[in-house]
């Protein structure tokens, strides 16, 4: 058993995302993390900082490295954050010259941090990607559907006939301004966020944003002109991102859940949940769960602009709050996506 919805052995058929999951893996994080040293190490040597033959020894150790989990779990019981841990674990592999290399004018936030700007723009990547199929879905669906005419509903009470059309665009138009937004949002949600011990880059003296231009072209990530190590309004605007989609797909659930009621029946569904005892029923499990999503991502949003509190030059606490809440929506995003698609793929216009 596990505390997550999205990873629990039954109920992950129903909200988990086996693509969206991988980006958050153990095996995910140390690989993001150990690219990060490794394009640490060779901006370094490219400045002349380091030799090139501790960078090249840096690169073959990080490329055949095998964590010990459970020695990274207990360094991190005690350390907060799992980089000592695993820096230790790597050094008894370098020679003494790459071992001293290793992380040079680096902290622990500058790692984790690159780790998860790199997973969580590929997140957003497998969301846009769908994001753009669930549009053109439904633009199609307007095509086919012509001049069909709906009920339109304003505070629960039938008004008078509207295309259906119409009320598709409803639900495609703020998946188009979500594919806009991301764009907009990018360069701060997926910024290499470098600093050194505390923010200012000093131990890599006038090299250091030369540096750290390299280390966020080679993980592709964007430059920033400083280590927002407690300037975390980019994070949060990727937050917000995520409710904001999971929003949308609600705004279609709740529609639909509405649209399929016995006593309206503007749309037919095909495969809809059963009933163990009501066997005569076709439940409309997808779209009520979009609805869930949607407030779920609207609760955590909350939380993690609570994280946009980080104390002095580091913070602990509002950063470990950062790592609770952002799988999670993610998670949650995407698994509105995959079922928007799956319920989309089985609705139909009923002829009234």
């Amino acid at each position: 058993m596990t505390a997550s919805v999205f990873e629990h052995p039954f109920l992950a058929g129903l909200l988990g995302d086996e693509e969206m999951a991988s980006y958050f893996t153990a095996a995910a994080d140390i690989e993001a993390l150990l690219a990060f040293e490794t394009a640490l190490a060779e901006a370094e040597a490219a400045e002349g900082i380091i030799s090139e033959g501790a960078a090249a020894a840096i690169r073959e150790v990080a490329r055949q490295f095998a964590p010990d989990l459970a020695d990274l779990s207990a360094g991190t019981a005690g350390d907060g954050v799992v980089m000592p841990g695993l820096l230790r674990q790597i050094r008894p592999s370098l020679d003494p010259e790459a071992a001293k290399a290793l992380h040079n004018g680096a902290t622990s936030q500058d790692a984790v941090d690159a780790s998860m700007a790199m997973r969580l723009m590929g997140v957003s990547l497998v969301l846009d990607r769908r994001l753009a199929q669930l549009g053109d879905r439904l633009a199609q669906w307007g095509i086919e559907a012509g001049d069909a005419e709906v009920m339109a509903h304003t505070r629960m009470q039938a008004a008078r006939p509207t295309q259906f059309r119409r009320k598709l665009s409803s639900w495609a138009d703020p998946l188009v301004r979500c594919r806009l937004r991301l764009e907009q949002i990018a360069p701060r949600a997926f910024a290499l966020r470098f600093g050194g011990a505390v923010g200012d880059r000093t131990e890599l003296g006038e090299q250091a944003d030369a540096v750290a231009d390299r280390v966020a072209a080679s993980l592709g990530l964007f430059a920033a002109p400083g280590s927002l190590h407690t300037e975390r309004d980019g994070i949060a605007e990727f937050g917000h991102w995520l409710s904001l989609v999971t929003g949308a797909l609600g705004k279609l659930g709740q529609d639909v859940a509405l649209a399929l009621q016995s006593e309206v029946g503007e749309l037919r569904l095909e495969g809809g949940g059963t009933s163990s005892a009501m066997a005569h029923k076709q439940n409309p499990v997808g779209a009520e769960i979009l609805v869930t999503l949607a407030r779920f991502n609207a609760t955590l949003v909350s939380g993690l602009h609570h994280s946009l509190v980080h104390e002095n030059e580091r913070s602990g606490a509002a950063w470990t709050l950062e790592w609770m809440l952002l799988p999670q929506m993610a998670m949650a995003a995407g698994a509105a996506t995959r079922i928007a698609e799956e319920l989309l793929g089985n609705l139909s216009l009923a002829e009234i």
